[in-house]
């Protein structure tokens, strides 16, 4: 499914240029630069629990629909200024009914908790695409603007939290929003946990080894484009390039022992720069349904519901 859909986006002679100047001038930018937004106008629909949070994208990727941020916060039941959980959804996430489900079991534990749609997904997909289809294709600039446009749109709404009295966060995300995830946690501190499910963290296979990125590497290839030159980008795109703020004891790490995407081994590799952070490996691949029990495990234990 992945190579069919990621074929549908193909390079042209101009995209290796486009690329190179990309990162000659965002390279020398600290992640706080590159990941640096001003703060939102975030509209909030009441009448019903959820609310739905509204606002402008501080980045401008030229499709309307992605261009306008969304949220749905489920607030705890009579603490506006509860801790507050970020659910950070993986690549072409199909469904937010689990995200409710888990939602509701937190507000329940006193949290309030924000079910977030990532650039391309839900309610930002483009006309005439599939929904998470533009996340991650041969364009990585497209790519790299799209992790850029999560984190920036996170530290928006955490902002904005803290002006309705939230002063302390969770993370849960998972695959590419884990991906989101870790790489929001070398910006923002305000975190009492990340608990990042079978993140994205090795971004050098997910280019040249994953096995949904063949479609995509083969573009790449087509094209001329070398392993050496997105590698120069990846002190601002990839988790093995910085470390959370809020430090590594705070910070869950779930591996599928069967995931050929986001690897077991990888994810051990961030734990070993990651020193402090705790490692859970549940039987399963890349999807799957124990990681989200054991992560809601590994939090309890913590003491941190």
């Amino acid at each position: 499914m992945m190579y069919a859909i990621q074929r549908r986006h193909r390079l042209d002679g101009t995209s290796r240029e486009a690329l190179t100047r990309y990162i000659e001038s965002h390279v020398a930018l600290s992640r706080d630069e590159y990941y640096r937004a001003s703060p939102a106008e975030i509209t909030v629909a009441n009448g019903a629990v959820p609310n739905v949070l509204t606002w402008g994208s501080p980045i401008a990727s030229g499709f309307l629909e992605n261009d306008h941020a969304y949220a749905l916060h489920f607030p705890a039941p009579g603490r506006p200024d509860a801790p507050t959980v970020l659910f950070l959804h993986a690549l072409m996430s199909a469904s937010d009914t689990g995200y409710r489900r888990w939602a509701a079991r937190f507000n329940a534990a006193g949290w309030g908790a924000c079910f977030v749609h990532l650039p391309y997904h839900y309610s930002r997909v483009p006309r005439g695409h599939r929904n998470g289809e533009l996340a991650i294709t041969a364009n990585l600039v497209r790519n790299a603007e799209g992790l850029r446009q999560g984190v920036t749109e996170l530290r928006q709404l955490m902002a904005w939290l803290r002006t309705k009295g939230v002063n302390e966060f969770g993370v849960w995300g998972c695959s590419y929003g884990g991906w989101i995830g870790a790489l929001l946690a070398s910006v923002e501190r305000d975190f009492r946990f990340v608990a990042l499910l079978e993140p994205i963290v090795n971004v050098d296979h997910a280019i040249w080894q994953s096995p949904t990125g063949l479609a995509l590497r083969r573009e790449l290839q087509r094209i001329g484009i070398e392993r050496d030159l997105p590698a120069r980008a990846f002190p601002l795109t990839s988790p093995m390039h910085g470390e959370p703020l809020c430090g590594t004891e705070r910070v869950l790490l779930a591996a599928g022992k069967y995931d050929t995407i986001a690897r077991a081994e990888d994810i051990a590799e961030l734990q070993s720069l990651w020193a402090g952070a705790s490692l859970i490996t549940e039987p399963q691949g890349h999807f799957g349904y124990r990681l989200m029990s054991a992560a809601w495990r590994w939090v309890e234990e913590q003491g941190w519901l």
